[in-house]
């Protein structure tokens, strides 16, 4: 550095920095929570507003809808959009939507439960 402000014998301090020493055997790992998924699927038939587990689509098994008071949360997609909860119902083994409208015939119906 040349300057006429620094003289040029003038040593810069080098910064001062610690390193934490840590133990070359300690070994840390988070485990994560396990979580219990379940989901219901369906196909809207044109003027159904009420799903139980026997409308669900045959071909998945273990399908069932879990009473909400076991459940962590759910999800609710028609056609893919995900619903708000003022727009359904669930109880043990029944969904029930509270929209005006119903989904139209061929529409998937999709209820995720967690369990954390």
């Amino acid at each position: 550095m040349h300057s006429k402000y620094i003289k040029e014998d003038t040593a810069i301090p080098r910064p001062l920095l610690f390193f934490p020493k840590c133990s070359p055997n300690e070994i840390r790992t988070r485990i994560p929570k396990r979580i219990i998924s379940y989901e219901f699927y369906a196909i809207a038939n044109g003027c159904q507003r009420i799903y139980e587990e026997k409308d669900g689509i045959t071909d998945i098994e273990n399908q069932v809808i879990l009473d909400p008071s076991n459940v962590s949360y759910m999800n609710l997609f028609i056609n893919g959009v995900l619903q708000p909860h003022d727009n359904y119902t669930v109880e043990k083994g029944k969904l029930k939507l509270n929209t005006i409208d119903i989904p139209i015939k061929g529409t998937p119906i999709i209820l995720q439960m967690f369990i954390i």
